[in-house]
C-alpha cells in the first residue's frame, strides 16, 4: 500500500465520520516558542488550549512535521526520521475517549477492501496511563483485547502535557508487534524495537498548574471542554504495510537511497556503516526539499541553520560513501519526483528550490576544501611539536566556525596517523548545546504561554477598521501590566490594552505597527507597539500619559495619519519593486522577506549573485514607471484557492487562512496576498529611490529603497554634494567622474612614491640593525623598534634581510616592531639554527602581542603579532628577549 494511499484512506474514513478535512499547515510555525511544526498538534494548540475558539468541532488532517532532536539516531533505527507526516484526528469539546478508541480500532482493523488498513488484531498491543481505568476498560470492551495486551505505564510515557500550565491528560498508545525475529517478547513495556508505536491517543481532560517538570505538576480540575488529540505516524504505517524493515525503504524515501547507491557505486545492505549513511542521505535530502518548499533558506541561525545542517550532513554522508563531487542535482530531483503527487509545490517551485540546494552544496564543498587546508596545517603543527593528538579546541573551531564536520576531522587525522582529543571536543559541544537549550527554555518560558489572552479572545476577533478609517470608537476589553490582568492602568505605567475594535495596524507581513494614540474619558495613551499575540486578537502596548484607563471604558484609536500615509507608500512600493525584480530577473526571483516602515523599504529575494548597476537602474526605472502610470490599487477578499488560480504571489512561510486578501496594482502586473495597508493608486507613492543592494546569504539578495518624501530628500542631498564638488573642483557636473578618477590616480601614485621612500629609508637601516645584534644564550638576537612604517610587509621584508645577514651558522632571532596605520606590529623571524635550538617565531610573536593588547602567531620561521597599544612596544620586545633568556637558562 503506497504512502499516499494510506493517507487518503485515513482522511476518507474520518470525513465519513463527520470530520472536517483540513490541509497541512506549513513546517514553519507561527508559534514563537518553536522553530518548526514538530508535531501534528502544533497548528491546533490555540484551539486545544482554548486561547482561540475552534472553528470546527472535529477535524482530521495529514500534517507535515520536522524534528531534529534525535538527529544522531537517523539511519540507526527503523523509525527515526527528521521529516515525517502525522495523521491526526481532533475533537474540540465534541467526542471523547470512547469514540477516539472506537475510531482508531475500527480504521486499523477494518479490511482493506472496506477502506480500512487491514491490521490483524493479534499483532496490536495497547498501553494506557497506569491510573486510567476507564481507557483500560474501553479497550477491553471495544477492541476485545485481552488484559495482558493492555499494559499500564507511567507518566513518563503515557501522560501528555506541554510542560507549562494549561491542558494535560493521559494518553493511550497503539503498538504493532513486528514478530519474534525483531526482539524479545513482552509487549511495549520492554521498550524493544520489536514493538513499533503507530498511534497515540491523547485524552486532554485536565487543567494543570504549579508545573515543576513535565511529569511533576498539580491537577486543578477537569477542563470544561475535553479535547481529543491523536497522531498516527504515516511513515511508520507505510513501512509496516509495505513489508520493509524501516521508514527509509518506503516508497517516498527509498528512491533517494537508491540514487545515492548508484552515485556511490556501493551496495546497500552490505555494510552497516554505509547503510546508515545511505539512510541519512535519503532522510535529509527529503527533509531539506520539504523545508525549501515551505520557504526556509540556508543560513547560520534559526530555521536556516537547521536546514543548512541537514544539507551538510547529507553532503558529508555522500563524501564518506566515496563521492566527493556534487550530487544534489540528482538526489533532489529524485526526491521531488517521489513527493510531488502529495505535495505539488515541490515540482511547481522546483526552479527556486533547486537553486538554493545547488548553491548550498557548492558553498559547502568549498568550505570542505578550505577546512581541509586548515586541518592539514593543524596536523603539521601537531607532528612538528612531537605530539600525536589534535587539540579538541581546534577541532571545535573547525566545526563551529568553518562548518567542517567532526567526522571528517577524525577521518583525516586517522589517515595522518594522529588522533583528536574527542573528550575536549565533546565538552565544548556540550557547552554549546547547553547554551542553546538554555536559550530555548528561556524563549519557551517567555513566549509560549499565551493563556492570559484566552479570556479576551473569547469575546471574538478584534475588528480591524484601519483599511478605511483612521479613527475608531471602541471599548476596553482588558488591560495587562507586567503580564498580569488588571482592572486599570495609571499615569506613567506601560500596559497592554485589548480593544473590541481598532484602527491601528498590528505589525505583520513586513509592515511595522502604526503610530498613534488611544483616548477616552479622562485619559490618553501613547501607542508604543501593536501586535497579534494570538490569532484574531490585537494587543496595543501603550504608555499612560494622562489620567488612568479602566476595563469597560470607552476608547478611541487615533492613527498618526502622516506616518500611516508614508507606511502605505512604502508597502505599495515594495510590491512594485517585487514586480520589477521578477520582470527583470525572471520568476525565480521570489520574495524571501521584507520590512516596510514610513519612507523606507527593505526587500529580500532569491538570487545568487550581485546586481549590476545597469540592472539596478532598470529595476528602479520599472518601479517609477509604474508610479508615473498611476496604476489603480485594488483589494479583494476571496478564497485562497481562487487567489492562487489568479496567480497571486504568496510569501513563503506566511500562514494564510481559507479566505485571503489579495492586492492588485495595475491588475495582474502586481498581484500578491497581503494584509497590509496600501495607497489607492500608484502615483501616491511619489518616488522610489533604490539606495542599496547587498548579500544576505549564499542565494539571497537584499535591496533597500527610500520612498516618497524620504526618497526626494536623499536625492536632494546627493544634488547638494554634486554641487559642492563642482564648485570645489571647478569642474562641470558631467566631467566630475573623469576629474575624480584623475585625482584618485594622482593620489595612488603619490602614495606609491611615499611607500617606496619609506621602504628605502627602512632598507638604509639594515647595517645598523645587523650591528645591533646581541647574544642571549645560544641566540643572536636583534630586537628593535623602527618607529613608523608604511606597511607590515616592509617590516617583514627588513626582518628577513636582517636574519639572512646574520648568517646561517648563528642562531638568529630577529624581532622588529613598528607603528603601521596607528596599530602596533611586531614581526619575528628565525633561521633553521635558531629553530633547532627551540626558538619558534609564532610563539615569540604571540608573547609580544599579549603586551600590545592584541593577538598573534604564525609559522615557526616567520610570524606576526600586533595590538592597539603602540606605546607598549618596548614591553613587547622585552617579552621576546625575556622568553629567549628563560630558554637560555
Amino acid at each position: 500500500m503506497k504512502t499516499a494511499e494510506i493517507a487518503q484512506r485515513y482522511l476518507d474514513y474520518f470525513e465519513k465520520n463527520g470530520h472536517t478535512i483540513v490541509p497541512s499547515a506549513s513546517l514553519v510555525t507561527d508559534d514563537p516558542a518553536l522553530l518548526f511544526t514538530v508535531a501534528g498538534m502544533v497548528p491546533f494548540i490555540p484551539y486545544l488550549s482554548g486561547d482561540v475558539p475552534a472553528p470546527y468541532a472535529r477535524v482530521a488532517d495529514v500534517q507535515k512535521c520536522l524534528r531534529t532532536n534525535d538527529i544522531e539516531e537517523v539511519g540507526k533505527t527503523p523509525r527515526h526520521g527528521t521529516f515525517f507526516q502525522m495523521l491526526g484526528n481532533w475533537s474540540f469539546g465534541d467526542y471523547f475517549k470512547e469514540d477516539a478508541i472506537r475510531y482508531a480500532w475500527e480504521l486499523l482493523t477494518a479490511p482493506e477492501a472496506d477502506g480500512g488498513l487491514g491490521f490483524d488484531a493479534k499483532d496490536l498491543w495497547v498501553t494506557v496511563y497506569e491510573e486510567d481505568d476507564e481507557a483500560f476498560e474501553l479497550w477491553e470492551r471495544i477492541a476485545g483485547l485481552p488484559a495482558e495486551r493492555i499494559q499500564r505505564l507511567g507518566k513518563d510515557t503515557n501522560y501528555w502535557s506541554t510542560g507549562l500550565p494549561g491542558p494535560a491528560g493521559p494518553c493511550s498508545e497503539i503498538f504493532f508487534d513486528r514478530g519474534p525475529e525483531y526482539g524479545a517478547d513482552g509487549g511495549p513495556a520492554t521498550d524493544d524495537d520489536r514493538y513499533v508505536e503507530i498511534w497515540n491517543l491523547v485524552f486532554m481532560q485536565y487543567e494543570i498548574t504549579n508545573v515543576r517538570s513535565k511529569y511533576d505538576f498539580d491537577i486543578v480540575g477537569e477542563l470544561p471542554n475535553k479535547n481529543i488529540d491523536t497522531g498516527m505516524g504515516l511513515e511508520r504505517i507505510a513501512f509496516i504495510k509495505q513489508g520493509v524493515d524501516n521508514m527509509y525503504e518506503t516508497d517516498q524515501v527509498r528512491p533517494v537511497l537508491d540514487a545515492a547507491v548508484a552515485l556511490s557505486g556501493r551496495a546497500y545492505g552490505a555494510n552497516h556503516e554505509d547503510d546508515v549513511r545511505f539512510r541519512v542521505v535519503a532522510d535529509h535530502v527529503r527533509s531539506s526539499l520539504m523545508l525549501l518548499s515551505d520557504g526556509v533558506t540556508p543560513s547560520n541561525d534559526g530555521r536556516g541553520y537547521i536546514l543548512r545542517r541537514l544539507m551538510r550532513r547529507a553532503i558529508r554522508s555522500m563524501r564518506l560513501l566515496g563521492v566527493e563531487g556534487p550530487t544534489f542535482a540528482q538526489l533532489f530531483a529524485v526526491s521531488r519526483d517521489a513527493m510531488k503527487d502529495t505535495y505539488p509545490v515541490v515540482e511547481s517551485d522546483w526552479a527556486r528550490i533547486s537553486q538554493y540546494a545547488l548553491a548550498e552544496e557548492a558553498t559547502f564543498l568549498r568550505t570542505l576544501a578550505a577546512g581541509e587546508t586548515i586541518l592539514e596545517e593543524s596536523l603539521a603543527q601537531t607532528r612538528a611539536a612531537g605530539g600525536s593528538t589534535v587539540p579538541g579546541a581546534e577541532a571545535f573551531l573547525l566545526h563551529d566556525t568553518y562548518g567542517f564536520p567532526i567526522d571528517l576531522t577524525l577521518e583525516v587525522a586517522e589517515e595522518a596517523g594522529l588522533t583528536v582529543d574527542r573528550a575536549s571536543f565533546d565538552r565544548l559541544m556540550k557547552q554549546q548545546r547547553d547554551r542553546a537549550k538554555a536559550d530555548a527554555r528561556s524563549r519557551k518560558r517567555l513566549l509560549a504561554d499565551t493563556s492570559i489572552y484566552r479570556v479576551f479572545r473569547a469575546h471574538g476577533e478584534t475588528v480591524f477598521t484601519g483599511y478605511t478609517d483612521l479613527e475608531t470608537e471602541s471599548r476596553v476589553l482588558g488591560i495587562l501590566v507586567d503580564g498580569a490582568s488588571v482592572d486599570r492602568a495609571l499615569t506613567g505605567q506601560i500596559a497592554e490594552v485589548i480593544l473590541a475594535e481598532t484602527a491601528l495596524y498590528a505589525e505583520s507581513g513586513g509592515q511595522v505597527a502604526d503610530k498613534g494614540v488611544i483616548v477616552g474619558p479622562g485619559y490618553e495613551l501613547d501607542v508604543i507597539d501593536v501586535q497579534r499575540p494570538v490569532a484574531g486578537l490585537i494587543s496595543h502596548t501603550v504608555e499612560v500619559t494622562t489620567g488612568e484607563v479602566g476595563v469597560g471604558q470607552a476608547a478611541t484609536t487615533v492613527v498618526d495619519a502622516a506616518n500611516r500615509r508614508a507606511a502605505r507608500q512604502a508597502h505599495s512600493a515594495t510590491h512594485l519593486v517585487h514586480a520589477a525584480l521578477r520582470d527583470t530577473l525572471g520568476k525565480t526571483a521570489t520574495q524571501a522577506g521584507s520590512l516596510n516602515r514610513a519612507g523606507y523599504l527593505r526587500f529580500d529575494f532569491t538570487w545568487g549573485q550581485s546586481l549590476s548597476p545597469e540592472t539596478r537602474s532598470e529595476i528602479e526605472e520599472i518601479a517609477n514607471n509604474a508610479v508615473r502610470d498611476n496604476l489603480e490599487v485594488t483589494t479583494r477578499v476571496l478564497p485562497l484557492a481562487e487567489a492562487k488560480d489568479l496567480g497571486a504571489q504568496a510569501l513563503f512561510g506566511e500562514k494564510y487562512g481559507d479566505v485571503v486578501r489579495m492586492v492588485d496594482i495595475g491588475g495582474p502586473w502586481s498581484r500578491e496576498l497581503c494584509g497590509g495597508t496600501h495607497v489607492s493608486s500608484s502615483a501616491e507613492i511619489g518616488l522610489v529611490n533604490l539606495v542599496g543592494e547587498s548579500s544576505v546569504g549564499a542565494s539571497n539578495r537584499r535591496v533597500e529603497a527610500l520612498v516618497g518624501l524620504d526618497a526626494f530628500r536623499e536625492l536632494a542631498a546627493e544634488r547638494a554634494i554634486v554641487s559642492q564638488l563642482t564648485s570645489t573642483l571647478k569642474t562641470p557636473r558631467d566631467q566630475l567622474p573623469a576629474r575624480i578618477a584623475e585625482l584618485a590616480a594622482n593620489l595612488k601614485a603619490a602614495e606609491k612614491k611615499i611607500a617606496q621612500f619609506e621602504a628605502r629609508a627602512l632598507g638604509e637601516r639594515l647595517p645598523q640593525l645587523v650591528d645591533s645584534a646581541r647574544r642571549i644564550g645560544r641566540f643572536q638576537v636583534v630586537a628593535q623598534s623602527l618607529g613608523t612604517a608604511g606597511s607590515a610587509d616592509d617590516v617583514r621584508s627588513l626582518a628577513l634581510q636582517v636574519r639572512d645577514r646574520l648568517g646561517a651558522d648563528a642562531a638568529a632571532v630577529v624581532a622588529l616592531g613598528a607603528e603601521v596605520g596607528g596599530r602596533a606590529v611586531v614581526i619575528v623571524a628565525t633561521n633553521d639554527t635558531a629553530r633547532t635550538a627551540g626558538a619558534k617565531a609564532g610563539v615569540l610573536a604571540k608573547s609580544a602581542a599579549a603586551a600590545l593588547g592584541g593577538g598573534g602567531g604564525g609559522r615557526d620561521d616567520v610570524a606576526q603579532g600586533g595590538g592597539t597599544d603602540a606605546a607598549a612596544m618596548p614591553a613587547a620586545l622585552d617579552a621576546i628577549t625575556s622568553a629567549l633568556e628563560s630558554q637560555a637558562a
